[in-house]
């Protein structure tokens, strides 16, 4: 089990940014990822990123997000720029444990953050 807190979320204008963080207990190997859920929307996944440190992201928000780690840290980042409307949501940081590579589809296992709001307007 590992255990996971998000913060960093908040209220920004389009074109603002912000950063979040997932504190975790350190696990090797281990795939960490956020996802984010609007209102009357299923989760989806939003960036991954793999224990070697290969990185995926969702069409979405290709060149505006940026996933990181410091792993001496056991801290999970997610830079976002260039934020829209359309990125309102409930952000939710996940890790898989015991895999090197991600997946967003649930293998089985994963732990869940608490969620942190994240609120762009218009």
């Amino acid at each position: 089990q590992v255990q996971l807190v998000e913060s960093g979320g908040g209220s920004v204008q389009a074109g603002g940014s912000l950063r979040l963080s997932c504190g975790g207990s350190g696990y090797t190997p281990m795939c960490m990822m956020w996802f984010r859920q609007a209102p009357g929307k299923k989760r989806e996944g939003v960036a991954s990123i793999s224990h070697g440190g290969i990185t995926i992201y969702a069409n979405s928000v290709k060149g505006r997000f940026t996933i990181s780690k410091d792993n001496a840290k056991n801290t999970l980042y997610l830079q976002m720029n260039s934020l829209k409307p359309e990125d309102t949501a409930m952000y939710y940081c996940a890790a898989d444990p015991g895999y090197y590579t991600c997946s967003f589809g649930d293998r089985g296992g994963r732990n869940w953050g608490q969620g942190t709001q994240v609120t762009v307007s218009s």
